[in-house]
């Protein structure tokens, strides 16, 4: 984390010289700009144009200024502010390279996103911020926030991270817990999720009481095993070190020193919801997730999740964090199907927390 920020600073301080200004591009009366981006030697264009110009042609489309690429130089020519965005993102991209982390076409879009909405931080921040490495996959932030609901989960001790499916809530919570372990912050991780989608059918389900809650619990033991060594994972939840366990088994407990995520939290009732809350002990963290449009409660009961913030909002060391289908991390698609369901739901004045 120390050395991806100080690369950042070290390309901060050098934008001028990766940026120069012709001296027709902000005269009064112009209606052209000039700017030209000469990448340094030690990059291969290839790294910042993409493979057969895949991200150039992406910038092409989504850039107003004209782009001319001649050896190691990009000059850029537009309107004035067309050619300042197009600036601003060609030193983010190179910026980001410069730290050793290859471009992705979904990169590349998120960078175009978050500087074409003129965010006061750099996208460089944003994508290039580790929380855990496995096996030479690294988990970072994708999007502005994203990159604000990690800083939270940092700076206070209750997060709430709302959003629908595939914007990392659940994932970038268990990031931060895996990190807080390995950094001996806590001792243990303890993930719960309430069961409430078993309703009456949990018995009618073969096996152990394990078994049957465990389906509930699978999403959270796929994650682990993205963040950990596989065969880590087993020794840690036999030793008690991580603990996968529906909400129930929460009650009548005091949570020390650990990090605690509570999953699917849309589906607690305000009584579940102050009863998990308080089991709050002394060096832990809480991170609790959910999304208030799928809500699984039986017979129009009210979620914990939709009413806590109007009982804690305002509250110190306690931090609500929004996202929305713009941070969603799956599949392109995935955004644009959430997006169209929002439309709809509008459109149509679907009440609040109708399951789909």
């Amino acid at each position: 984390m120390a050395q991806s920020g100080a690369v950042i600073g070290t390309a901060a301080k050098e934008e001028q010289a990766l940026s120069t200004v012709n001296a027709q591009a902000e005269e009064p009366g112009e209606a052209v700009g000039v700017r030209t981006i000469a990448v340094p030697a030690s990059i291969e264009m290839v790294s910042v144009l993409g493979p057969r110009d895949g991200f150039l042609k992406m910038l092409e489309s989504g850039l107003g200024a004209e782009i001319l690429v001649r050896g190691n130089k990009i000059t850029l020519t537009g309107l004035p502010a067309e050619v300042d965005l197009a600036a601003r993102v060609f030193t983010e991209l190179i910026t980001i390279v410069r730290t050793g982390q290859g471009l992705s076409s979904e990169a590349v879009e998120r960078v175009l996103t978050m500087e074409s909405a003129d965010s006061a931080v750099r996208p460089s921040e944003v994508l290039t911020q580790n929380i855990v490495s496995n096996r030479g996959r690294t988990i970072r932030p994708k999007t502005l926030n994203q990159k604000r609901y990690v800083d939270a989960i940092d700076r206070h001790t209750v997060t709430f991270g709302v959003g629908p499916a595939g914007t990392g809530k659940t994932y970038l919570a268990m990031a931060k817990a895996v990190h807080a372990l390995q950094s001996k912050q806590v001792n243990r991780i303890i993930l719960t999720r309430p069961a409430i989608e078993a309703g009456e059918r949990l018995g009618f389900l073969p096996g152990t009481l394990a078994d049957k809650i465990d389906p509930y619990l699978r999403p959270l033991y796929d994650a682990l095993h993205d963040m950990l060594d596989p065969d880590r994972v087993p020794k840690l939840l036999t030793s008690g070190v991580i603990e996968v366990a529906p909400l129930a088994y929460m009650r009548g407990r005091t949570l020390n020193d650990a990090f605690i995520v509570l999953d699917e939290a849309q589906n607690t009732s305000p009584e579940q919801m102050k009863m998990f809350l308080t089991r709050l002990g002394f060096g832990s963290k809480i991170v609790v997730t959910g999304d208030v449009t799928q809500v699984d409660l039986p017979g129009g009961q009210a979620s914990g999740l939709r009413q806590v913030q109007g009982i804690l909002d305002g509250l110190e060391d306690i931090a609500f964090c929004q996202l929305t289908s713009h941070d969603v991390v799956r599949h392109r698609l995935v955004g644009r199907i959430v997006a169209a369901y929002e439309r709809y739901d509008s459109e149509h004045q679907r009440p609040p927390g109708t399951r789909r």
